[in-house]
């Protein structure tokens, strides 16, 4: 009888073990707002990050956009121009990693727009982009 108790004890610890593992569990997520997203007249324009440009994003996760990464238009939102990247990943990342677009206003970096999402994603404080 011992015996048949620890084993169904057993068996339940592995039950709840294997369930509580497959739970998601949010530490902490991105905040964004839907905005309305406009394809762009010019196809054509980009732009070359000068400098490494350090960026403070969400979550504590920091992004450097490299040196001579370029970036192309391919759309606005009513924060600013969006730009894709052509030669470097940017995403945002809290307890889920999320696909990003740089959102620029008067040549500062607003915030990123996450296309998946139809996004906006702003930062505390606009980044000075070194464009060439």
């Amino acid at each position: 009888m011992a015996r048949l108790k620890n084993r169904i004890s057993f068996v339940l610890l592995v039950g709840v073990a294997f369930v509580a593992g497959g739970c998601a569990f949010d530490l902490a997520h991105v905040s964004f707002e839907p905005t309305q997203f406009v394809q762009p007249l010019d196809h054509c324009k980009t732009f070359v990050v000068a400098n490494d440009v350090p960026i403070d994003a969400p979550c504590n996760y920091d992004r450097l956009l490299r040196k001579g990464s370029s970036w192309k238009l391919v759309g606005t939102i009513p924060k600013g121009e969006v730009y894709k990247p052509l030669d470097q990943v940017l995403t945002v990342e809290c307890s889920n990693i999320f696909e990003a677009y740089l959102v620029v206003s008067e040549g500062h970096m607003v915030g990123f727009y996450l296309p998946v999402e139809k996004g906006f994603v702003p930062l505390s404080k606009g980044i000075e982009l070194p464009m060439e």
